[in-house]
Protein backbone atom coordinates (compact mmCIF):
# COMPACT_ATOMS: atom_id res chain seq x y z
CA UNK A 1 0.00 0.00 0.00
CA UNK A 2 1.31 3.41 -0.91
CA UNK A 3 1.12 6.26 1.58
CA UNK A 4 2.20 9.73 0.48
CA UNK A 5 2.79 12.39 3.07
CA UNK A 6 3.59 16.06 2.65
CA UNK A 7 6.79 17.07 4.43
CA UNK A 8 6.27 18.64 7.85
CA UNK A 9 8.06 21.83 6.90
CA UNK A 10 5.53 22.37 4.11
CA UNK A 11 2.72 22.67 6.64
CA UNK A 12 4.57 24.45 9.42
CA UNK A 13 4.24 27.96 7.96
CA UNK A 14 0.67 28.21 9.18
CA UNK A 15 1.24 27.05 12.78
CA UNK A 16 0.99 30.48 14.42
CA UNK A 17 -2.27 31.33 12.70
CA UNK A 18 -3.64 27.85 13.33
CA UNK A 19 -2.91 28.12 17.05
CA UNK A 20 -4.90 31.34 17.18
CA UNK A 21 -7.82 29.66 15.48
CA UNK A 22 -7.59 26.67 17.83
CA UNK A 23 -7.52 28.84 20.96
CA UNK A 24 -10.63 30.63 19.74
CA UNK A 25 -12.28 27.31 19.02
CA UNK A 26 -11.61 26.10 22.55
CA UNK A 27 -13.73 28.94 23.90
CA UNK A 28 -16.80 27.61 22.12
CA UNK A 29 -16.26 23.85 21.97
CA UNK A 30 -17.05 22.77 25.50
CA UNK A 31 -18.54 19.35 24.82
CA UNK A 32 -15.29 17.39 24.67
CA UNK A 33 -14.79 17.67 20.92
CA UNK A 34 -11.15 18.38 20.15
CA UNK A 35 -10.62 21.58 18.11
CA UNK A 36 -9.33 21.04 14.59
CA UNK A 37 -6.20 22.75 13.29
CA UNK A 38 -6.79 24.30 9.87
CA UNK A 39 -3.98 23.45 7.49
CA UNK A 40 -3.14 24.02 3.87
CA UNK A 41 -1.46 22.19 1.02
CA UNK A 42 1.70 23.96 -0.17
CA UNK A 43 2.10 24.72 -3.85
CA UNK A 44 5.02 22.29 -3.92
CA UNK A 45 2.56 19.47 -3.24
CA UNK A 46 1.54 19.56 -6.90
CA UNK A 47 4.86 17.91 -7.69
CA UNK A 48 4.20 14.99 -5.34
CA UNK A 49 3.41 11.84 -7.32
CA UNK A 50 -0.12 10.71 -6.55
CA UNK A 51 -0.17 7.60 -8.69
CA UNK A 52 0.93 4.05 -8.00
CA UNK A 53 2.42 4.08 -11.50
CA UNK A 54 4.93 6.42 -13.05
CA UNK A 55 2.74 9.01 -14.72
CA UNK A 56 4.17 10.08 -18.05
CA UNK A 57 3.41 13.08 -20.17
CA UNK A 58 2.14 10.67 -22.81
CA UNK A 59 -0.44 9.26 -20.38
CA UNK A 60 -1.57 12.76 -19.44
CA UNK A 61 -1.92 13.81 -23.09
CA UNK A 62 -3.87 10.67 -23.90
CA UNK A 63 -6.03 11.14 -20.81
CA UNK A 64 -6.93 14.69 -21.80
CA UNK A 65 -7.95 13.52 -25.28
CA UNK A 66 -10.13 10.77 -23.80
CA UNK A 67 -11.59 13.15 -21.20
CA UNK A 68 -12.89 15.42 -23.95
CA UNK A 69 -13.83 12.73 -26.48
CA UNK A 70 -17.53 11.73 -26.61
CA UNK A 71 -16.54 8.47 -28.31
CA UNK A 72 -16.62 7.04 -24.77
CA UNK A 73 -20.40 7.41 -24.53
CA UNK A 74 -23.01 5.14 -26.05
CA UNK A 75 -24.55 7.86 -28.22
CA UNK A 76 -21.16 9.44 -28.97
CA UNK A 77 -22.45 12.73 -27.58
CA UNK A 78 -21.36 12.78 -23.92
CA UNK A 79 -17.77 13.19 -22.74
CA UNK A 80 -16.33 13.35 -19.25
CA UNK A 81 -16.01 17.08 -19.90
CA UNK A 82 -19.75 17.41 -20.57
CA UNK A 83 -20.44 17.25 -16.83
CA UNK A 84 -16.98 18.34 -15.67
CA UNK A 85 -16.29 21.49 -17.67
CA UNK A 86 -13.52 23.97 -16.84
CA UNK A 87 -15.89 26.92 -17.27
CA UNK A 88 -17.77 25.60 -14.23
CA UNK A 89 -14.68 24.68 -12.21
CA UNK A 90 -15.01 21.14 -13.62
CA UNK A 91 -18.68 20.73 -12.70
CA UNK A 92 -21.70 21.41 -14.93
CA UNK A 93 -23.48 24.06 -12.86
CA UNK A 94 -26.63 21.91 -12.60
CA UNK A 95 -28.37 20.43 -9.58
CA UNK A 96 -28.58 17.04 -11.31
CA UNK A 97 -26.63 16.33 -14.47
CA UNK A 98 -28.14 15.50 -17.85
CA UNK A 99 -26.07 12.86 -19.57
CA UNK A 100 -27.32 10.74 -22.47
CA UNK A 101 -29.96 12.08 -24.88
CA UNK A 102 -29.34 15.68 -23.93
CA UNK A 103 -27.86 18.70 -25.64
CA UNK A 104 -26.51 22.09 -24.58
CA UNK A 105 -24.13 23.39 -21.97
CA UNK A 106 -24.67 24.18 -18.29
CA UNK A 107 -28.02 25.70 -17.37
CA UNK A 108 -29.08 25.59 -21.04
CA UNK A 109 -28.68 21.80 -21.26
CA UNK A 110 -31.94 19.96 -22.00
CA UNK A 111 -33.18 16.52 -22.93
CA UNK A 112 -33.89 15.73 -26.57
CA UNK A 113 -37.50 14.70 -27.16
CA UNK A 114 -38.74 12.02 -27.15
CA UNK A 115 -36.82 11.04 -24.04
CA UNK A 116 -36.71 8.03 -21.73
CA UNK A 117 -33.49 8.92 -19.89
CA UNK A 118 -33.68 10.32 -16.37
CA UNK A 119 -31.59 12.93 -14.66
CA UNK A 120 -28.49 11.52 -13.03
CA UNK A 121 -29.09 10.54 -9.44
CA UNK A 122 -26.67 13.03 -7.89
CA UNK A 123 -24.93 16.34 -8.36
CA UNK A 124 -21.76 16.34 -10.45
CA UNK A 125 -18.88 17.19 -8.06
CA UNK A 126 -15.76 19.03 -9.14
CA UNK A 127 -12.76 16.93 -10.10
CA UNK A 128 -10.34 19.70 -9.14
CA UNK A 129 -7.92 18.35 -6.52
CA UNK A 130 -9.29 14.81 -6.68
CA UNK A 131 -5.63 13.83 -6.85
CA UNK A 132 -5.69 14.37 -3.09
CA UNK A 133 -8.94 12.63 -2.18
CA UNK A 134 -8.60 10.99 1.19
CA UNK A 135 -5.86 13.34 2.41
CA UNK A 136 -5.78 13.47 6.20
CA UNK A 137 -4.98 16.37 8.51
CA UNK A 138 -1.27 15.54 8.39
CA UNK A 139 -1.05 15.50 4.61
CA UNK A 140 -1.10 11.72 4.24
CA UNK A 141 -3.05 10.11 1.42
CA UNK A 142 -3.25 6.82 -0.43
CA UNK A 143 -4.31 7.09 -4.09
CA UNK A 144 -5.18 3.40 -4.31
CA UNK A 145 -7.84 3.67 -1.60
CA UNK A 146 -8.98 7.25 -2.23
CA UNK A 147 -12.80 7.47 -1.80
CA UNK A 148 -14.79 8.48 -4.88
CA UNK A 149 -18.40 9.52 -5.51
CA UNK A 150 -20.85 10.89 -2.94
CA UNK A 151 -21.17 7.46 -1.33
CA UNK A 152 -17.49 6.43 -1.62
CA UNK A 153 -18.58 3.32 -3.49
CA UNK A 154 -15.35 3.21 -5.50
CA UNK A 155 -11.73 3.72 -4.49
CA UNK A 156 -9.09 5.44 -6.67
CA UNK A 157 -9.47 7.71 -9.65
CA UNK A 158 -8.61 4.83 -11.96
CA UNK A 159 -11.71 2.87 -10.95
CA UNK A 160 -13.96 5.92 -10.70
CA UNK A 161 -13.24 7.00 -14.26
CA UNK A 162 -15.03 4.10 -15.95
CA UNK A 163 -18.09 4.13 -13.67
CA UNK A 164 -20.06 6.76 -15.66
CA UNK A 165 -19.23 4.98 -18.93
CA UNK A 166 -21.24 1.95 -17.81
CA UNK A 167 -24.14 3.90 -16.25
CA UNK A 168 -27.26 4.20 -18.40
CA UNK A 169 -28.28 7.80 -17.68
CA UNK A 170 -24.75 9.16 -17.58
CA UNK A 171 -22.82 7.96 -20.63
CA UNK A 172 -24.02 4.49 -21.70
CA UNK A 173 -27.55 5.03 -22.94
CA UNK A 174 -29.17 2.41 -25.18
CA UNK A 175 -26.12 1.61 -27.33
CA UNK A 176 -25.12 -1.53 -25.42
CA UNK A 177 -25.69 -3.33 -22.15
CA UNK A 178 -23.83 -2.48 -18.99
CA UNK A 179 -21.83 -5.68 -19.22
CA UNK A 180 -20.74 -4.91 -22.80
CA UNK A 181 -19.99 -1.22 -22.29
CA UNK A 182 -16.24 -1.29 -21.69
CA UNK A 183 -15.53 -3.92 -24.33
CA UNK A 184 -17.56 -1.89 -26.82
CA UNK A 185 -15.57 1.24 -26.03
CA UNK A 186 -12.28 -0.62 -26.45
CA UNK A 187 -13.44 -1.82 -29.88
CA UNK A 188 -14.33 1.75 -30.85
CA UNK A 189 -10.95 3.10 -29.80
CA UNK A 190 -9.07 0.35 -31.61
CA UNK A 191 -10.89 1.33 -34.79
CA UNK A 192 -9.65 4.94 -34.56
CA UNK A 193 -6.23 5.17 -36.19
CA UNK A 194 -5.05 8.21 -34.23
CA UNK A 195 -5.64 6.54 -30.84
CA UNK A 196 -3.36 3.59 -31.54
CA UNK A 197 -0.02 5.49 -31.33
CA UNK A 198 -1.25 7.53 -28.36
CA UNK A 199 -1.94 4.39 -26.32
CA UNK A 200 1.32 2.82 -27.52
CA UNK A 201 3.34 5.84 -26.39
CA UNK A 202 1.53 5.96 -23.07
CA UNK A 203 1.69 2.28 -22.14
CA UNK A 204 4.04 0.55 -24.56
CA UNK A 205 2.43 -2.90 -24.54
CA UNK A 206 1.34 -5.04 -27.47
CA UNK A 207 -2.33 -4.49 -26.67
CA UNK A 208 -2.39 -1.13 -24.89
CA UNK A 209 -6.05 -0.22 -25.51
CA UNK A 210 -7.78 -1.78 -22.50
CA UNK A 211 -10.38 -0.61 -19.94
CA UNK A 212 -7.62 -0.49 -17.33
CA UNK A 213 -5.45 1.79 -19.45
CA UNK A 214 -8.40 4.03 -20.30
CA UNK A 215 -8.89 4.51 -16.56
CA UNK A 216 -5.18 5.08 -15.95
CA UNK A 217 -4.86 7.67 -18.71
CA UNK A 218 -7.88 9.76 -17.69
CA UNK A 219 -6.84 9.53 -14.03
CA UNK A 220 -3.36 10.76 -14.99
CA UNK A 221 -4.90 13.82 -16.64
CA UNK A 222 -7.32 14.46 -13.78
CA UNK A 223 -4.40 14.48 -11.33
CA UNK A 224 -3.03 17.54 -13.13
CA UNK A 225 -6.19 19.51 -12.29
CA UNK A 226 -5.19 21.21 -9.07
CA UNK A 227 -6.23 24.51 -7.51
CA UNK A 228 -4.17 25.12 -4.38
CA UNK A 229 -3.43 28.85 -4.41
CA UNK A 230 -6.54 30.42 -2.92
CA UNK A 231 -6.47 33.57 -0.76
CA UNK A 232 -6.65 31.22 2.24
CA UNK A 233 -3.53 29.34 1.09
CA UNK A 234 -1.61 32.55 0.46
CA UNK A 235 -2.65 33.89 3.86
CA UNK A 236 -1.52 30.74 5.59
CA UNK A 237 1.86 31.03 3.87
CA UNK A 238 2.42 34.53 5.19
CA UNK A 239 0.62 36.98 2.89
CA UNK A 240 -1.55 38.76 5.45
CA UNK A 241 -3.23 40.84 2.74
CA UNK A 242 -4.61 37.81 0.91
CA UNK A 243 -7.76 37.50 3.04
CA UNK A 244 -10.17 40.22 4.04
CA UNK A 245 -11.04 40.95 7.67
CA UNK A 246 -14.46 39.35 7.11
CA UNK A 247 -12.84 36.21 5.72
CA UNK A 248 -10.44 35.97 8.65
CA UNK A 249 -13.32 36.34 11.09
CA UNK A 250 -15.22 33.75 9.09
CA UNK A 251 -12.30 31.34 9.37
CA UNK A 252 -12.38 31.68 13.14
CA UNK A 253 -16.15 31.17 13.21
CA UNK A 254 -15.74 28.15 10.94
CA UNK A 255 -13.44 26.56 13.53
CA UNK A 256 -15.39 27.80 16.55
CA UNK A 257 -18.66 26.28 15.38
CA UNK A 258 -17.15 22.90 14.63
CA UNK A 259 -17.44 23.12 10.84
CA UNK A 260 -13.80 22.07 10.65
CA UNK A 261 -14.50 18.80 12.44
CA UNK A 262 -15.89 17.31 9.21
CA UNK A 263 -14.43 19.82 6.76
CA UNK A 264 -10.97 19.16 8.07
CA UNK A 265 -7.45 18.77 6.75
CA UNK A 266 -5.81 20.49 3.79
CA UNK A 267 -8.69 19.53 1.50
CA UNK A 268 -11.41 20.62 3.96
CA UNK A 269 -12.92 17.14 4.09
CA UNK A 270 -12.61 14.20 6.45
CA UNK A 271 -13.82 11.99 3.55
CA UNK A 272 -16.27 10.29 5.91
CA UNK A 273 -20.02 9.80 5.48
CA UNK A 274 -22.37 11.89 7.64
CA UNK A 275 -26.17 12.12 7.99
CA UNK A 276 -27.30 15.70 7.37
CA UNK A 277 -30.92 15.42 6.12
CA UNK A 278 -30.64 17.51 2.94
CA UNK A 279 -34.09 17.73 1.32
CA UNK A 280 -34.74 15.35 -1.57
CA UNK A 281 -34.57 16.75 -5.08
CA UNK A 282 -38.10 16.82 -6.52
CA UNK A 283 -36.79 15.81 -9.95
CA UNK A 284 -36.04 12.32 -8.65
CA UNK A 285 -38.77 9.70 -8.52
CA UNK A 286 -37.42 8.14 -5.32
CA UNK A 287 -35.69 9.44 -2.22
CA UNK A 288 -31.91 9.03 -2.29
CA UNK A 289 -30.96 7.09 0.86
CA UNK A 290 -27.20 7.45 0.46
CA UNK A 291 -24.66 5.05 1.94
CA UNK A 292 -26.31 1.68 2.72
CA UNK A 293 -29.73 3.31 3.14
CA UNK A 294 -28.56 5.48 6.04
CA UNK A 295 -28.99 8.87 4.33
CA UNK A 296 -25.30 9.50 4.93
CA UNK A 297 -23.14 11.11 2.24
CA UNK A 298 -19.43 11.77 2.04
CA UNK A 299 -18.12 15.17 3.11
CA UNK A 300 -17.25 17.17 -0.02
CA UNK A 301 -14.16 19.33 -0.27
CA UNK A 302 -14.75 23.05 0.25
CA UNK A 303 -11.95 24.09 -2.07
CA UNK A 304 -13.36 26.25 -4.86
CA UNK A 305 -16.80 25.80 -3.34
CA UNK A 306 -17.74 29.32 -4.40
CA UNK A 307 -17.55 28.16 -8.02
CA UNK A 308 -19.09 24.70 -7.80
CA UNK A 309 -22.76 25.20 -6.97
CA UNK A 310 -25.49 24.03 -6.76
CA UNK A 311 -24.69 22.28 -3.50
CA UNK A 312 -25.20 19.05 -1.55
CA UNK A 313 -25.33 15.57 -3.04
CA UNK A 314 -28.43 16.41 -5.07
CA UNK A 315 -27.87 20.10 -5.79
CA UNK A 316 -30.81 21.11 -3.67
CA UNK A 317 -29.29 24.46 -2.60
CA UNK A 318 -28.36 27.15 -5.09
CA UNK A 319 -26.19 29.36 -2.89
CA UNK A 320 -23.65 29.09 -0.10
CA UNK A 321 -25.92 31.25 2.05
CA UNK A 322 -28.65 28.60 1.73
CA UNK A 323 -26.16 25.87 2.65
CA UNK A 324 -24.98 27.67 5.80
CA UNK A 325 -28.57 28.42 6.82
CA UNK A 326 -29.38 24.72 6.37
CA UNK A 327 -26.57 23.80 8.77
CA UNK A 328 -27.88 26.33 11.27
CA UNK A 329 -31.34 24.72 11.06
CA UNK A 330 -30.13 21.18 11.63
CA UNK A 331 -27.85 22.49 14.36
CA UNK A 332 -31.06 22.99 16.31
CA UNK A 333 -31.93 19.35 15.65
CA UNK A 334 -34.47 20.18 12.96
CA UNK A 335 -34.18 17.50 10.29
CA UNK A 336 -34.90 18.85 6.80
CA UNK A 337 -35.77 15.47 5.32
CA UNK A 338 -38.81 13.45 6.49
CA UNK A 339 -36.83 10.23 6.09
CA UNK A 340 -34.26 11.33 8.69
CA UNK A 341 -35.13 11.54 12.37
CA UNK A 342 -33.64 14.03 14.79
CA UNK A 343 -31.49 11.39 16.48
CA UNK A 344 -30.11 10.22 13.13
CA UNK A 345 -28.53 13.61 12.49
CA UNK A 346 -24.77 13.60 12.80
CA UNK A 347 -23.70 14.61 16.29
CA UNK A 348 -21.21 17.15 14.96
CA UNK A 349 -23.81 19.20 13.08
CA UNK A 350 -26.21 19.16 16.04
CA UNK A 351 -23.68 21.34 17.88
CA UNK A 352 -23.82 24.19 15.35
CA UNK A 353 -25.42 27.35 16.73
CA UNK A 354 -24.75 30.43 14.61
CA UNK A 355 -25.28 33.89 16.04
CA UNK A 356 -25.90 37.33 14.55
CA UNK A 357 -23.88 37.64 11.32
CA UNK A 358 -21.93 34.40 11.69
CA UNK A 359 -23.63 32.84 8.68
CA UNK A 360 -22.31 35.64 6.46
CA UNK A 361 -18.87 35.27 8.03
CA UNK A 362 -18.70 31.58 7.14
CA UNK A 363 -19.83 32.31 3.58
CA UNK A 364 -17.07 34.92 3.30
CA UNK A 365 -14.48 32.41 4.47
CA UNK A 366 -15.67 29.76 2.04
CA UNK A 367 -15.19 32.23 -0.80
CA UNK A 368 -11.60 32.66 0.37
CA UNK A 369 -11.02 29.04 -0.68
CA UNK A 370 -11.39 29.92 -4.38
CA UNK A 371 -8.45 29.50 -6.76
CA UNK A 372 -9.21 30.23 -10.41
CA UNK A 373 -5.71 29.41 -11.64
CA UNK A 374 -6.48 25.87 -12.79
CA UNK A 375 -6.16 24.47 -16.31
CA UNK A 376 -9.04 25.78 -18.42
CA UNK A 377 -7.74 24.72 -21.82
CA UNK A 378 -10.09 22.99 -24.26
CA UNK A 379 -8.65 20.93 -27.11
CA UNK A 380 -9.55 22.12 -30.60
CA UNK A 381 -10.15 18.52 -31.67
CA UNK A 382 -10.09 14.93 -30.43
CA UNK A 383 -8.90 11.78 -32.24
CA UNK A 384 -12.44 10.58 -33.01
CA UNK A 385 -13.10 13.90 -34.86
CA UNK A 386 -16.29 14.28 -32.79
CA UNK A 387 -17.05 17.55 -31.05
CA UNK A 388 -14.82 18.00 -27.96
CA UNK A 389 -17.07 17.82 -24.91
CA UNK A 390 -19.92 16.14 -26.75
CA UNK A 391 -23.27 17.76 -27.49
CA UNK A 392 -22.65 20.98 -25.58
CA UNK A 393 -22.76 23.38 -28.53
Amino acid sequence: MMKNKLPFFALSGSICLCMAVVLNACNRQTDGVAPVVLTTVPTSATSVSTSSDVTSLAQIALGKALFWDPILSGGKDVACATCHHPNNAYTDGLDLSLGENAVGYGSARRFILPNDVSFTKRNSPTILNTAYNGMDANGGFNPTTAPMFWDSRMASLELQVTGPMTTFEEMRGHAYTEGMALDSLVARLKAIVDYQPLFQQAFGTQQPITPTNIGKAIAAFERTLVALNSPYDRYQKGDKTAMTAAQIQGMQTFANEGCAVCHSGPMFSDYQAHVLSAPDNAKLAASDAGVNGTYAFRTPTLRNVGLTGPYMHNGTFQSLAQVVNFYDQIGDGNSQNPHVGRQQLDANVRRINLRNNEQAQIVAFRNALTDTGFDRSIPASVPSTLNPGGGIR
